[in-house]
């Protein structure tokens, strides 16, 4: 049976990263996931803080909530899961693979979001195991989005048996006609401020490089999130969104966009210049 654990509030992601970073050098205390929920009632939204949300990823300025915006008011809860002494798993290099969020009906910023996280559905993977983190965003009774993100705890117990879903299918081709996006160097700083995500690979070559990257990198929601402003005019606010994540995004660095209307809504890519590896692959269809 589930314990819901009801916070009075967001929980500082400054905080929950430094517990993460002492939980990371001790054992865990178990080898399954805690059948926990998180949950915090009447979350504002600051329009403030929306607005530069949206100048940082590229979206026009509009009281309607991007669903990505709803994952990062929602991320601090599913930190606080994961940097739980409970959590099987050190928080420091879980890697997020892939996600999918429907909006079952476009949310304004004068409404109070009661949020619920948790994580469920601990399985094998080739490289490794993964899990994932359900959120959920209600206006009163009514669910009006819903997020399942998918982690992978790499390790030397992973199943070479286990077959991927390919997620999503047919991205275009890399011939496909699109845009060049230059990603300046501080983009993970300046996201960083408005999504609270202050992971050090993000943020510096200096503080990158302590964790084997030579440049810093994107953040995954940073790129999806300009993927997605990048075609907000031609796919409904409702909806689901399902993202891969795929080779890091080094910064600063010039990536290639590329968006094809499919019978059923919308595919898209951000791909390396170089060499035409995907940094994420995704879709925009109906509910």
């Amino acid at each position: 049976m589930t314990t819901t654990e009801r916070l009075d509030a967001i929980p500082s992601l400054g905080t929950l990263y430094a517990r993460a970073a002492v939980r990371a050098v001790l054992p865990g205390a178990s080898d399954e996931l805690p059948d926990r929920e998180f949950q915090v009632r009447s979350v504002d939204v600051d329009r403030d803080h929306l607005a530069a949300y949206s100048r940082v990823c590229g979206y026009r300025l509009a009281d309607v909530l991007p669903s990505t915006y709803v994952h990062v008011l929602s991320f601090p809860l599913s930190v606080a899961l994961m940097a739980d002494r409970r959590f099987p798993f050190a928080l420091p290099g879980l890697v997020h693979v892939a996600n999918r969020a429907e909006t079952h009906r476009p949310v304004t910023a004068n409404e109070p979001l009661d949020l619920a996280v948790r994580t469920v559905d601990l399985r094998p993977h080739r490289k490794g195991r993964q899990f994932e983190v359900v959120a959920e965003a209600r206006v009163g009774d009514d669910l009006v989005w819903s997020s399942t993100s998918t982690y992978l705890r790499r390790g030397d117990d992973g199943d070479e048996s286990v077959t991927e879903a390919d997620l999503p299918l047919e991205p275009p081709e890399e011939s496909t006609e699109g845009a060049r996006w230059k990603v300046p160097g501080d983009t993970g700083r300046r996201y960083a401020a408005v999504s609270g995500d202050r992971n050090p690979i993000h943020l510096s070559p200096l503080t990158s490089r302590l964790f084997g990257f030579p440049k810093p990198i994107a953040h995954g929601m940073w790129t999806a999130a300009r993927a997605l402003a990048a075609i907000e005019d031609r796919v409904p606010a409702t909806g689901v969104q399902t993202l891969r994540f795929g080779k890091p995004l080094p910064m600063p660095r010039t990536v290639a966009f590329a968006a094809a209307e499919r019978p059923d809504g919308w595919a898209f890519a951000v791909r390396d210049t170089r060499s035409g590896a995907p940094h994420l692959t995704g879709t925009v269809t109906d509910a």
